[in-house]
């Protein structure tokens, strides 16, 4: 009989704990994020090895288009259904941070023992300043440089180990390279009428001393005429006005342009297309000693301020931050932070050329970060395809860039 009565009582122990489990996992907190990542980029994975912790957070995941990112996700918030955490592009930060959409992570942060500020490279850390304050971190980074064919550079007598370092000796081994005869470009890059243009053409700004704030300082003029020059005298194929960094890269790997400006996105598609030599250098400044630059890229995390569950969101990103030594090995991508090398790959090219990139990222600057971004790009846009196209003087063209910009700025 006692021994029926103490099988009984385990039973009932045993029933409990198992009652309990189901409890607590009934209890579990769901959380959801939004990215543009699709299956082999860095969100969706990074949820799955979350959720396997099975550390009572459970994250579901919404793959969103980028046309939608800024409408969709304000949509959401101004009706209550945003999500927990979104991936937004580092310029589109501060339009959410501005408006009270994402939560201020600063204290958060500065009692995190995994999210460090000061191991992040100083332009991404930047976009996700608002007011002197942190709403988000950087998710990854890339920037731009030279892309050059070696080959190419040696064909026309010159120094395959010594690429454009200033403006003007851009323009001049552009010259030399450019061959007609042979559909040969000097150079190829993009100045087109959207993002990707002002995204070439601001860090030429910025090197300047100019800027959004200054688009029109004597710096950002010479770097629009510049441009002007390479586009009147045909070192860079017409089209440059309407095309990508992609197509403009491409036309790099096949031999049609000896030099290309375009980021690390670029370097697995070009050790598969590019049949030369080929190297990677910094920008060209506008003079030797000048201040360096380069465009940032990629996307950063944020959590809105209208989550229930800001511990465990902030406990997300924390884990996301974790595995940011993973991004390039699993990925491709650069990981925003200086704190962290990049293995070797084994491939000569490649390893070289990233080096040179993550020396590029130390002179990285975000666009912006402002609010209304969207539409100071489109100010620099429109002076970019005037000056271009002819219809305007570079002066001309950015003064009026410049006039539309502080109508926006108040």
């Amino acid at each position: 009989m006692g021994i029926r009565k103490f099988a009984m009582i385990g039973a009932l122990a045993l029933a409990g704990v198992s009652l309990f489990g189901l409890a607590a996992r009934a209890e579990d907190v769901t959380l959801t994020v939004w990215s543009l990542d699709k299956d082999i980029q860095p969100a969706p994975n990074l949820v799955k090895e979350f959720n396997a912790q099975n550390n009572g957070i459970k994250i579901e995941y919404r793959l969103i288009q980028f046309d939608d990112v800024v409408t969709e996700a304000m949509r959401a918030y101004a009706t209550g259904q945003a999500p927990d955490i979104i991936a937004v592009d580092n310029p589109e930060h501060a339009l959410f941070s501005s408006r009270g959409a994402f939560l201020d992570l600063t204290d958060m942060i500065k009692a995190s023992s995994v999210i460090k500020p000061e191991n992040y490279f100083p332009g991404p850390l930047k976009s996700v300043e608002w007011d002197g304050k942190y709403y988000g971190i950087p998710k990854a980074t890339n920037t731009i440089a030279l892309y050059y064919n070696k080959d190419m550079f040696k064909a026309k007598g010159l120094d395959p180990n010594k690429p454009p370092q200033t403006w003007d000796e851009l323009v001049e081994d552009a010259r030399k390279l450019t061959d007609p005869a042979k559909n040969v470009y000097g150079l190829a890059f993009s100045a087109k009428a959207n993002e990707e243009g002002t995204f070439q053409f601001l860090p030429w700004a910025q090197m300047g001393g100019g800027g959004y704030e200054h688009i029109n300082s004597d710096g950002a003029v010479k770097a629009l005429t510049t441009w002007k020059t390479i586009m009147d005298e045909k070192l860079a194929s017409p089209d440059t006005l309407t095309r990508g960094q992609w197509d403009s890269t491409g036309t790099f790997n096949s031999g049609n342009a000896a030099m290309a400006i375009s980021g690390p996105w670029e370097l697995d598609r070009m050790m598969k297309e590019a049949k030369f030599d080929w190297g990677v250098a910094l920008l060209p400044v506008p003079h030797e000693g000048a201040e360096r630059s380069s465009a940032m890229g990629d996307f950063n995390w944020a959590i809105f301020s209208s989550t229930k569950h800001p511990a465990e969101a902030f406990k997300a990103l924390e884990f996301f931050a974790s595995q940011d030594d993973k991004m390039f090995k699993n990925f491709g991508q650069l990981p925003a932070r200086s704190d962290i090398t990049i293995p070797a790959t084994g491939e000569k090219l490649k390893d070289e050329a990233l080096q040179v990139f993550i020396e590029q990222l130390k002179y990285a600057k975000p666009r912006g970060p402002h609010p209304q971004w969207p539409k100071i790009s489109k100010a620099i846009q429109d002076a970019i395809q005037a000056a271009l196209t002819g219809q305007m003087s570079p002066k001309d063209a950015l003064d009026q860039a410049a006039d539309k910009i502080k109508a926006v700025l108040g």
